[in-house]
């Protein structure tokens, strides 16, 4: 595996990951629909992953995808739009990948997969920490496409053999955003509790993502990520007995402890997170991508 193509190259993620790609020395195609600033990869196209033609141009020479273009949020289109323009993207691009041969994607699936932390009914998970397999409850568009996505990539693997990771991404953002998020939702925590006020930074992203890449991992695995702890500095334990009381706790938690089942990530992937916002080991963005959209 040498080239990996990119899309949504030009979001926060995918700028983050091509960074990360190049500094571990892989060739690097990035599609995006346009581009804010001068892009880290060497092959730089513009593009719609719901084309067939560009996502077919974005592949050639490609070894592995990495796949986040996306409509990112439930309230930046029409239910429809969310869901059209998300769920076609992921099947143009894993088919056309799985057709060619393509042997590894990684696909950027979210929190959102459960359906909890948009839920017009504020519904609450049925236990915490969350799982891969907690059971979903979804009445947002944004959430049922990444629902959709994942199993996209079970037809994907199933027809052509590619090897899929989904990964369920938190709140991920450079911690100075992070930090600001934190002194925003500190004001009404009961806001995040549904997802467990769980981030994750944005290195600590990139570096799943090239775990995910490089992991032995044969079939689809999803992947639940967050930081160790949570975004708000204060007990874990005390905030669910003021925001989430009625929902069970699977076991004792300590401290700031996350709430979301990181294990298979750790097992399979080999990824564990590196950073915090809280203890000073969050890294700022290479000068690079000082400037993502």
């Amino acid at each position: 595996m040498t080239r990996v193509l990119v899309t949504g190259a030009d979001g926060e993620i995918g700028r983050a990951v091509s960074g990360a790609l190049v500094r571990a020395g892989y060739d690097v195609t990035a599609l995006s629909l346009s581009y804010a600033s001068p892009h880290p990869a060497d092959r730089v196209l513009t593009g719609d992953t719901t084309s067939v033609a560009d996502v077919a141009a974005a592949l050639d020479g490609a070894d592995a995808v990495a796949h986040f273009a996306a409509i990112p949020h439930p309230t930046l289109g029409t239910p429809y739009e969310v869901f059209r323009v998300n769920t076609d993207s992921t099947f143009n691009v894993l088919q056309q990948a799985g057709e060619r041969g393509i042997r590894r994607a990684v696909i950027a699936s979210s929190i959102n997969a459960l359906g909890y932390p948009n839920n017009l009914h504020r519904a609450f998970p049925p236990s915490f920490p969350l799982r891969e397999d907690t059971a979903p409850d979804v009445a947002d568009a944004y959430s049922l496409s990444k629902g959709v996505d994942e199993q996209t990539a079970r037809y994907a693997h199933r027809r052509y053999g590619i090897d899929v990771v989904a990964l369920r991404f938190p709140l991920v953002k450079w911690p100075e955003v992070l930090r600001a998020a934190a002194a925003e939702v500190a004001a009404d925590p009961a806001s995040m509790a549904r997802e467990g006020w769980a981030y994750l930074t944005m290195a600590d992203a990139a570096r799943a993502v090239l775990r995910a890449l490089e992991a032995d991992v044969t079939g689809v695995l999803v992947a639940g990520l967050s930081a160790d702890d949570i975004l708000l500095d204060e007990p874990t334990a005390a905030l669910l007995a003021a925001h989430a009381p009625g929902v069970p706790i699977e076991h004792p938690i300590d401290g700031s402890e996350s709430l979301i089942d990181t294990s298979v990530a750790a097992t399979v992937l080999g990824f564990r997170p590196t950073e915090s916002i809280h203890d000073g080991t969050a890294s700022a963005p290479p000068i690079a991508l000082r400037n993502p959209r």
